[in-house]
């Protein structure tokens, strides 16, 4: 796995542009729900853009920490970490004042059966957070499940596209943009609310979904036909430099890549690379779930990661035995049950 892990080192790389953008950055930066897919590899990366930059700043992760083994690679990575429970008020309020906060923090799978906490996690914290962080400027993720699903021709929506989430999950999403937009607007606090779908990574995503189905002949559904992709390097680059687009209101910024792949097109592309022939079953719908991130690609660029890259490198991870998470993304859900 040696190759495979100074690949993905040199994956996580920061860019010159968000060195730069990190060195004009002032202040700490704290990163609430550390703990989850993204958050740690986020981490990471400011602190290598920190450290690079030559500047001294602080990255704190707060999370339950309920694998302690992140706990301690974190701060083997020089990122200071803050066990809480953020439900808990005391402990919410106990955490330091810092002028720039990504909220991570929420929740999506096995929703169904659970719905008042998705909404506690979802919709209520987020203005308990907006209240102690009311100082500070905050890049709060959000998801592109708060759109409607729309025509694969369409290119999908765009941030003035209106809302339309399907589902209690996604409903519960535009209720946390909805509280923060709130208090961006009542204490003036500099907001972005960023629309992700679907971050990927070689130990989970929607392409590696795809071609463990491939490899293991599994049938693969067409009914959602279509989506869209980002390395979740990239993902990360564009959280941290959004901290210097925060505004009042709080500005929308849908983050993906820029392709709408067809994933019949994709489940091909594994098979010519592993030698399989892929099942599939279903039709496909002339609707889906789609991101247009064409304003993220004007002030960030396009990402460094490309999809055939994306491709390559999964089918590499796989062959290569690498470590995968058991977190599925659930792309081909059309009802919003999670």
């Amino acid at each position: 796995m040696n190759s495979l892990e100074t690949l993905e080192r040199e994956l996580y790389k920061p860019s010159d542009a968000l060195i730069t953008d990190i060195q004009r950055l002032e202040g700490d930066i704290i990163i609430l729900g550390v703990g989850g897919k993204m958050g740690p590899s986020l981490a990471k990366l400011a602190k290598q853009a920190i450290k690079q930059a030559g500047i001294k700043k602080n990255i704190i992760g707060v999370s339950r920490f309920s694998d302690r083994e992140l706990q301690t690679e974190l701060e083997a990575h020089g990122i200071q970490t803050i066990a809480a429970d953020l439900l808990n008020d005391d402990q919410l309020q106990s955490l330091p004042e810092v002028a720039n906060v990504l909220y991570l923090a929420g929740t999506k799978f096995g929703t169904t059966g659970k719905e008042s906490f998705t909404w506690a996690m979802n919709a209520y914290l987020p203005g308990r957070v907006a209240e102690k962080y009311k100082l500070s400027r905050i890049v709060a993720f959000s998801t592109g499940n708060v759109y409607p699903f729309m025509p694969v021709q369409s290119g999908g929506p765009s941030e003035d596209h209106p809302t339309g989430p399907v589902g209690e999950y996604g409903q519960s999403c535009l209720g946390r943009e909805r509280i923060f937009q709130y208090f961006s607007t009542r204490y003036n606090i500099p907001t972005l609310l960023y629309r992700l779908n679907y971050a990927i990574d070689f130990k989970y995503g929607v392409l590696l979904e795809i071609a463990r189905s491939v490899e293991e002949q599994k049938p693969i559904d067409l009914t959602t036909g279509n989506v869209n992709v980002i390395w979740q390097g990239d993902a990360n680059e564009i959280a941290i430099r959004a901290l210097h687009h925060c505004q009042v209101p709080a500005k929308l910024l849908n983050v993906t890549g820029p392709e709408t792949i067809s994933i019949q097109w994709l489940a091909t592309q594994f098979g010519k690379l592993l030698g399989k022939k892929p099942v599939f079953i279903n039709e496909v719908q002339p609707t889906a779930l789609l991101n247009n991130a064409s304003q993220a690609h004007r002030l960030f660029g396009y990402p460094n990661v490309s999809l055939q890259q994306m491709i390559e490198l999964t089918v590499m991870w796989l062959k290569e035995g690498g470590k995968t998470l058991a977190k599925p993304t659930h792309f081909q859900e059309r009802t919003g049950q999670f």
